[in-house]
């Protein structure tokens, strides 16, 4: 019987990333524009711009499937874990690596979770902001998370990833998306350098990634306006 359950939910689980991958095609007709790099069947950790709880979906949307088969995205327990179905989507379909974002609340270390995600062969998407970025500056100041990696696995590539127009598309207290075009684009690979400190590593990330993101103009020609 375990089994058969087991199964069940697998089936179930890919038929709701069938799902979710048609919904947000509908509602934001994602584009990926692969700038710095080809869509290969190789090891990542794309980490993204962070305006929406849709980064994530939308992101994992536009990967083909043989990548979004192996791309675990790095999220809050304390919001995947919230209800059962999301508790469902977060764990079966997105098979997220799950974290507690409150310090004084953790059991292990995050870093250990991610870095074993990392050991086991899968690609990750994170978001190094730590939060949603609610404010009109391009990025927030980047956590630790993405220096540690790069200082633990410097082979991996680290993707910036810029996702435009997700705000625009479903602007706060709106319930109706409007018919704009969400675009992710992946830029070149970033590396550690030998010696490089945490800061100058984090700063040259941050660059790479808000490099990557439409001229003020463009943004606001495609309806991606300051946050209301």
């Amino acid at each position: 019987m375990t089994t058969r359950n087991s199964l069940v939910r697998r089936m179930a689980a890919r038929a709701a990333g069938h799902a979710i991958t048609l919904f947000a095609r509908i509602i934001a007709a994602p584009r990926a524009d692969w700038r710095g790099i080809a869509p290969e069947q190789k090891q990542r950790v794309y980490y993204a711009n962070h305006v929406s709880n849709g980064d994530m979906p939308m992101i994992w949307s536009v990967l083909p499937a043989a990548l979004r088969r192996q791309t675990r995205p790095v999220a809050a327990a304390d919001y995947w874990l919230k209800t059962p179905l999301r508790a469902f989507a977060g764990a079966e379909v997105f098979r997220a690596v799950l974290i507690d974002r409150r310090p004084e609340a953790r059991t292990s270390d995050p870093m250990e979770a991610i870095l074993a995600a990392i050991a086991e062969g899968s690609s990750l998407i994170i978001f190094p902001e730590g939060n949603r970025n609610m404010t009109d500056d391009p990025l927030l100041p980047f956590k630790a998370g993405l220096y540690n990696i790069a200082k633990a696995r410097p082979d991996v590539d680290l993707v910036p990833t810029w996702v435009a127009n997700l705000n625009a598309i479903l602007p706060k207290g709106e319930v109706i998306p409007l018919p704009l075009i969400c675009t992710v684009t992946f830029g070149s690979p970033v590396h550690i350098q030998p010696d490089e400190g945490k800061d100058a590593f984090l700063a040259r990330a941050s660059t790479a990634l808000s490099d990557l993101a439409p001229p003020p103009h463009d943004r606001v020609a495609k309806g991606e306006e300051a946050r209301p």
